[in-house]
């Protein structure tokens, strides 16, 4: 019970930064799983695996983000419902949340492993990188029930608070992920299969943890085998909270998989600059969205216990707390960028394209993380549909206008031009999150909490 916090009283800034900084932490663990294997490639590897496993981050992303997304639905009933003391009712959105994830983790497995070099050949994916490429995918989709189970598992504890012990887990299974990295590429030559098996162990052993913490649990949620079962109306009640959350991710994902595709276009040696500094600005982005989800808890919370007025700090205190983020650790990567990119990748052309992309994304990230706060705060309120129509038409819709016109003009067909699309898209779809906010906020009624 000590890993609970109580997100309705007392100082909530310091509370919401507590809450977030091993939310952070953990985020970045996870990066650290594919960034260990880019960097463990790009020294011991063979030539171009790092464009190999870099570019099936953003088709991963679109195939598993619908179902994560479903996650974020566990994430804000189990605070709600620990906002209202309502023990009962979070239980079962355990219990359910965790047979999607056994359901949704087996099924998307099984469809991503069949079909992995199709998506990659659609993808426009070169042929000096489609084979590697095609192999890490397979091996990686059959490790995604761990995923899965991990992260509705964490997500369920990060409703009541406990975002510390999820974060010692990672911590776990992250040394297992770099140590087995190691000794598969270096020891064993294994090269991209290497580096896929080193994930999927350590994403098993992330999963197994998760559920002792949840068994072990002596506070307000707890798992048991002989109480695992199904409750349709906490389903139905999960599906219409994350559904809209995962279609965003999924259509984000797309967008991304075009830029990809756009990046596919350049050339290996612009891959390999795009992937290395994608892995780094993934550390930025982490850090700042943790804020945002722990916004999302703690909303949640707040309002499920009637209490308005914490709501409209909770938001300004998420803006203050994105900004220093993003200052400390964008600072930090855009600073040492030399050194970083270094470890990624050798090629003088490839490194320069890293460059390119990194100053305008890290320089910019925090209009990112405003948006994000904004998006995460109406699905606390109750809406989750609107924040997923604002960020297809805006962030989405705006990107994939930008990559078939734009994009096109021979001056504009390069790395820059397309990450310039970026933080345009993050400041007009924040700017439309914040009116809309601005006016459902008003008309808000605490006296029955529903979905929209």
């Amino acid at each position: 019970m000590k890993s609970e916090i109580d997100m309705t009283s007392g100082n909530l800034f310091k509370k919401l930064l507590l809450f977030s900084i091993p939310l952070a932490l953990s985020s970045m663990l996870q990066l650290l799983y594919t960034a260990a294997d880019l960097i463990v490639c790009g020294q011991f590897g063979s030539e171009h695996s790092v464009a190999a496993i870099s570019g099936t981050n953003s088709l991963i992303n679109l195939i598993v983000n619908l179902f994560l997304g479903l996650s974020v639905g566990a994430n804000v009933l189990v605070a709600r419902y620990f906002g209202q003391k309502n023990q009962d009712k979070a239980q079962k959105v355990l219990y359910t949340s965790i047979i999607f994830s056994l359901i949704f983790g087996m099924g998307i497995g099984l469809f991503g492993f069949f079909l992995s070099r199709y998506f990659l050949l659609w993808m426009g994916t070169p042929d000096d990188v489609i084979s590697l490429s095609t192999e890490y995918l397979k091996i990686y989709f059959l490790g995604l029930p761990f995923l899965m189970l991990y992260n509705f598992g964490s997500a369920s504890l990060r409703g009541i608070g406990d975002t510390k012990r999820p974060f010692i887990i990672l911590m776990i299974s992250g040394v297992f992920n770099v140590g087995l990295n190691l000794l598969f590429v270096i020891a064993f030559k294994m090269d991209v299969m290497g580096v896929a098996l080193a994930t999927i162990i350590s994403q098993g052993i992330s999963a197994i943890l998760v559920f002792v913490v949840l068994y072990y649990n002596k506070g307000f949620i707890r798992f048991r085998f002989q109480e695992l079962k199904f409750y349709k109306d906490e389903a139905i009640e999960i599906i219409k909270v994350g559904l809209p959350a995962g279609l965003q991710g999924v259509v984000f994902s797309l967008s991304n998989v075009l830029i990809q595709s756009s990046v596919n276009s350049l050339g290996t040696y612009v891959m390999d600059g795009n992937g290395a500094s994608g892995s780094l600005e993934g550390f930025i982005y982490v850090s700042m969205n943790s804020v945002a989800q722990g916004a999302l808890a703690f909303i949640s919370a707040n309002f499920g216990a009637c209490k308005k007025e914490n709501i409209k700090k909770i938001i300004i205190y998420a803006f203050i707390i994105v900004f220093l983020m993003d200052l400390f650790v964008g600072g930090t990567i855009l600073l040492l960028r030399n050194p970083l990119i270094g470890l990624y990748i050798k090629d003088p052309v490839s490194i320069e394209q890293a460059k390119i992309r990194l100053l305008i994304i890290a320089s910019t990230y925090f209009l990112c993380g405003f948006m994000d706060v904004l998006a995460y705060s109406l699905r606390g309120i109750g809406y989750s549909t609107t924040p997923m129509i604002i960020s297809l038409i805006g962030a989405c819709g705006l990107r994939i206008i930008w990559i078939y016109t734009l994009f096109r003009i021979e001056s504009m067909h390069n790395l820059g031009w397309l990450a310039a699309s970026y933080p345009i898209s993050w400041t007009l779809t924040a700017i439309t999150h914040g009116i809309v906010f601005t006016i459902l906020f008003k008309k808000l009624e605490f006296k029955q909490l529903v979905f929209e």
